[in-house]
C-alpha cells in the first residue's frame, strides 16, 4: 500500500528545503558509482550507478547518442525515435528545403514511416562501453622519457588498442587521453548510418529569437528537431535500404511534464565537445588577444556580407541559412568569452593558482623540485614562440578556408596529389571522394557572395599577417593589382573552375596536375598551405611539444598538491554526466532571472517585421484560446524553456536533461551569456543551461503539428515526480522531524485509502518543519 501511495502523488515541503549545490564536472559515466553517486543521491538520484551506466544491462547511456559527431540526441520511443536540437538537425532540414518546399520556413512532420526522408552522411554513434586502457598505453614510459619517443609509442599503442577492439571493423573506436596525457581511454561504439528526418518544427519556432536571443536568458525558443534510426532486418547497422526497420534502442527515456522547482535534481547525459580548464594564464591571454579577437573581427565581416545578400534573395538566404547560423553561433560566443575572462578576473585567479604551483614545487624534495619547478617556465616560453606564428593558424582557419571556393579548392589537394602518380584507379577513388562534398558545395553555394567574402578576408590575411609568414606567391598577386583586392577578387572568381558547377564537372571528366595547378583559387590556397606548411607549421611544433610536456606535468602536479580533491577530465567529445538543479540566478544587481518562461513572452517579443520573432499563425490562435491541453503546468501557463545549474559546453546540444528518476525532462540547447566562459573556467555564480521544457516540446508535436503517430509512440508520465526536498525527506535518517512527519503523513493516508477515500490532503507542522502530502486516485 505504501508504495501505491507513493506512485500516485506524493508532495513534501519544508519550510528548511534541502539546499541542492552547483556541482561543476563532466564526469565519465563508468566511473559515477566511484566518484560522485553518494553525492548524486543526497541531490535527489533515485537510480542506481548501474541504471546509469552498465555493460551488460540496459541502463541510461543506452539511450544516449552522439549526432552527426558533432551534437547528441537520445532515443524517446522503443522504435527508434530519436530527439535533438532544431540546429543540430539544422543542415538536413535545409538539405531537404527548396523554394517549393521550404521545411526551414514552414516546418516538416512525417505522419507515417514511409514519409521521413533519408540523409546521406548522418550517422549515430552508440556507446558500446569504455576502458581504462591508462597501465597499457603508458607501459614503461615515464617523466625521463624523451619526448618524441613518448608521443610515438603513445600514438602506436592507441591505434593498435582501437585496432583491436574494433573486431575487424565491427565496432568504431577510439583512444583519448585525459588529464593532459596523464590518462587514456577506450570508447566502442555502434555506429548507424541511416537515420531519417521525422519531424522540425518552422525555424520560426526552432530558432525563436535568432542570433539576438543566442547564448541570452530568458529564452522561448522551441529548439528541437526529431529523426529516426534503422537498421538492418538482422539488427545490425547497415547503409540506408528500404528494408531498413527502426532501431530498437536498449533503453529509452519516458517523458515527464509534471512541474518542476526550484531545487529539483537535474542530470545531463551528452558528448561536449572541447574544454580547456587546467589552461594557464599565459594560454589564456593567446586565447583573448589573439584568438577570440580575430575570430570576432574575421567573422563579423563574413556575417555581414552574407546577410545583405540573404535578405536581397529568398533562395540565397535558404542556401546560407545554415553556414550563416554556425559561423553566428561561434562569433557571439568569442565576444561573451572574452567579457565573461575579464568580469571573473580569469587571469588573475590563474596567476594566483600558478603562484601556488610554484610554491609547492620548490617546498618538495630535489625529486618533486626536478620534476615540476620548470614547469610553469617552460609553458611561458612556448606561449611566447607560439605567439609569434600562431595568428598564421588562426587567419588559415578564419580567413583562407573560411573563404568557400578557397575552401574547395583545399579539399581538392588529394586529387591533386595522385594525379601525378600515374595510377588510374587512385584517381578515381579520389574523384569519387570529392564528389559529394562538391554536391553539398554547389546546391548552397553563391559566387557572389563567396567573391565579396573573398576580396575582405584576403585584404585582412595580407594586413594583418607579418610579410615574412605569407608567400610569395601570394605577395606579388597582391603587388600585381597594386594591393586592390576587389580587382584581385574579380580576377580570381572570372578565371576558376572551382567556382562553376559546370566548369568543375568538365575538368573532372579529364583531370589533370597542371590544370589545376593553373587554378587561381587552388595556386592561393596551394602557395600558403604551402608556406604554412614549410615556414610555420615546424616553428610552432617545437614549441606544441614543449608545451604538451610541461600541460602534463602541470596537471599530474595539480592533482599530487591537492590529493583529497576528486578532479574531472576535460571535455573531449566522449560521453559524460553532468548534475546539479533547477535554478533561477541574478546576473547583476536588481535583477533576478526566473528559472523557466512562458508562451506569454513569445507573444510579448512578436515582431512581425523581424525575423527572429516571427510567431506562426497557429501557434497564435492556440495561445489566444490557451489551448494547452494537458501540457498547462498548474497555474495554467505553457512553460518554454527553464534553466537550470548543469555544467555543459558545445557538444551538449541536443542532450537531455533527465531528473532523478530517469525521466526526461528537457532538451539541453544553450548556454547563458554571463558564462561564455565555460571552456575555459566554470562559474557557479552564473553558469546556466538553457533548456526547452518537455510540455512545450510535446505541445508543439501534439497541438500545433498534430502528429499524433509520433505522441502515440512516446511514454509520457504525468504524475508528479519528487524533487530535491522530497529526496531530503526520503534520504533522510530515521530520528530526523522530517522522516517522522513522513512517516506519520503516509501511515495517516494509508488508513485513508484503506477506508476508500481516494481525494484528501495531509498537513503535518513540527516546530520549523512543514510535510503536506496530497494524495489523488
Amino acid at each position: 500500500m505504501l508504495k501505491r501511495i507513493l506512485s500516485l502523488l506524493l508532495l513534501v515541503s519544508l519550510s528548511v528545503p534541502f539546499a541542492a549545490k552547483a556541482d561543476e564536472g563532466m564526469w565519465l559515466p563508468m566511473l559515477i558509482k566511484r566518484l560522485n553517486h553518494t553525492d548524486m543521491q543526497k541531490q535527489g538520484l533515485q537510480l542506481t550507478a548501474e541504471e546509469i551506466y552498465s555493460v551488460n544491462n540496459s541502463s541510461l547511456k543506452d539511450a544516449i547518442v552522439q549526432f552527426g559527431g558533432f551534437c547528441t540526441g537520445e532515443f524517446i520511443s522503443p522504435e527508434g525515435l530519436l530527439l535533438t536540437n532544431h540546429h543540430c538537425g539544422y543542415g538536413q532540414i535545409q538539405s531537404h528545403s527548396t523554394p517549393e518546399h521550404d521545411y526551414l520556413t514552414d516546418g516538416f512532420w512525417a505522419t507515417s514511416k514511409d514519409q521521413e526522408l533519408p540523409n546521406e552522411g548522418l550517422f549515430v554513434d552508440i556507446l558500446h562501453h569504455m576502458d581504462d586502457v591508462t597501465a597499457k598505453v603508458l607501459e614503461g614510459i615515464d617523466n625521463n622519457t624523451p619526448e618524441e619517443k613518448r608521443q610515438q609509442l603513445v600514438a602506436q599503442r592507441m591505434q593498435a588498442l582501437a585496432k583491436e577492439a574494433s573486431e575487424n571493423g565491427k565496432y568504431v573506436t577510439y583512444v583519448r587521453d585525459f588529464f593532459n596525457g596523464n590518462e587514456y581511454y577506450l570508447f566502442v561504439y555502434n555506429r548507424y548510418n541511416d537515420v531519417r528526418l521525422v519531424g522540425a518544427p518552422p525555424s520560426s519556432i526552432g530558432k525563436f529569437g535568432g542570433d539576438t536571443d543566442n547564448w541570452m536568458w530568458p529564452r522561448h525558443t522551441g529548439d528541437f528537431s526529431m529523426f529516426r534510426v534503422y537498421m538492418a532486418p538482422d539488427g545490425s547497422p547497415a547503409a540506408y535500404s528500404e528494408n531498413n526497420v527502426p532501431y530498437k534502442p536498449k533503453h529509452y527515456l519516458p517523458i515527464n511534464i509534471a512541474d518542476k522547482q526550484p531545487g529539483d535534481f537535474s542530470m545531463v547525459f551528452g558528448f561536449p565537445g572541447r574544454t580547456k580548464r587546467f589552461m594557464t594564464s599565459h594560454g589564456l591571454k593567446l586565447e583573448v588577444n589573439q584568438l577570440n579577437k580575430s575570430r570576432i573581427k574575421l567573422r563579423e565581416q563574413k556575417l555581414g556580407i552574407w546577410k545583405e545578400d540573404m535578405d536581397k534573395d529568398p533562395a540565397n538566404r535558404i542556401k546560407y541559412a545554415s553556414k550563416y547560423a554556425s559561423t553566428a553561433n561561434y562569433y557571439k560566443y568569442s565576444i561573451g568569452q572574452n567579457e565573461g575572462i575579464k568580469r571573473m578576473r580569469t587571469i588573475e585567479g590563474k596567476i594566483a593558482d600558478e603562484d601556488k604551483f610554484q610554491a609547492w614545487a620548490n617546498a618538495g624534495d630535489a625529486q618533486r623540485k626536478a620534476t615540476y619547478g620548470n614547469v610553469l617556465s617552460d609553458i611561458a616560453d612556448a606561449y611566447k614562440n607560439i605567439e609569434q606564428y600562431n595568428l598564421g593558424t588562426v587567419y588559415l582557419n578564419e580567413a583562407v578556408l573560411g573563404t568557400e571556393s578557397l575552401l574547395m579548392a583545399y579539399r581538392m589537394m588529394p586529387l591533386y596529389q595522385t594525379l601525378n602518380t600515374n595510377n588510374p584507379a587512385a584517381v578515381q577513388k579520389a574523384i569519387e571522394d570529392l564528389q559529394p562534398r562538391l554536391e553539398s558545395f554547389f546546391k548552397d553555394y553563391n559566387p557572389a557572395s563567396d567573391q565579396k567574402v573573398f576580396a575582405a578576408l584576403m585584404k585582412n590575411y595580407y594586413e594583418d599577417i607579418p610579410k615574412d609568414q605569407q608567400p610569395a606567391y601570394f605577395k606579388d598577386l597582391v603587388k600585381k593589382y597594386k594591393g586592390n583586392f576587389e580587382k584581385l577578387a574579380d580576377y580570381v572568381y572570372n578565371n576558376s573552375f572551382i567556382v562553376s558547377e559546370q566548369k568543375t564537372k568538365e575538368f573532372l571528366n579529364n583531370p589533370t596536375q597542371k590544370k589545376l595547378e593553373n587554378d587561381p583559387a587552388f595556386q592561393i590556397v596551394n602557395s600558403i598551405i604551402g608556406n604554412y606548411r614549410s615556414n610555420i607549421a615546424p616553428k610552432l611544433a617545437e614549441s606544441n611539444a614543449k608545451l604538451e610536456r610541461a600541460n602534463r606535468l602541470y596537471v599530474a602536479g595539480l592533482r599530487l598538491m591537492n590529493p583529497d580533491k576528486v578532479y574531472y577530465p576535460d571535455a573531449n567529445s566522449t560521453l559524460r554526466l553532468s548534475y546539479g538543479a533547477v535554478k533561477d540566478y541574478s546576473p547583476q544587481d536588481g535583477v533576478l532571472y526566473n528559472y523557466y518562461t512562458t508562451l506569454d513572452g513569445v507573444m510579448a517579443k512578436e515582431d512581425p517585421n523581424n525575423e527572429e520573432f516571427v510567431v506562426p499563425a497557429k501557434l497564435k490562435q492556440l495561445y489566444q484560446a490557451k489551448d494547452y491541453g494537458r501540457y498547462a503546468n498548474s497555474k495554467g501557463e505553457l512553460v518554454t524553456d527553464f534553466i537550470t545549474d548543469n555544467d555543459i559546453t558545445g557538444g551538449n546540444s541536443g542532450s537531455p536533461v533527465i531528473n532523478g528518476k530517469g525521466e526526461l525532462i528537457g532538451l539541453a540547447f544553450d548556454g547563458n551569456w554571463e558564462a561564455m566562459t565555460g571552456d575555459l573556467v566554470y562559474d557557479p555564480a552564473y553558469k546556466r543551461t538553457i533548456n526547452m521544457d518537455t510540455r512545450y516540446l510535446l505541445f508543439l508535436i501534439d497541438k500545433f503539428a498534430g502528429a499524433q503517430n509520433l505522441i502515440d509512440e512516446m511514454t509520457i508520465v504525468d504524475h508528479n515526480s519528487p524533487g530535491a526536498g522530497d529526496a531530503a525527506v526520503a534520504n533522510a535518517d530515521p530520528k530526523t522531524p522530517q522522516a517522522e512527519l513522513l512517516d506519520a503523513a503516509v501511515t495517516e493516508a494509508q488508513q485513508k485509502l484503506q477506508d476508500g477515500n481516494k481525494e484528501f490532503k495531509i498537513k503535518k507542522e513540527k516546530g520549523d518543519v512543514k510535510v503536506k502530502l496530497q494524495v489523488k486516485d
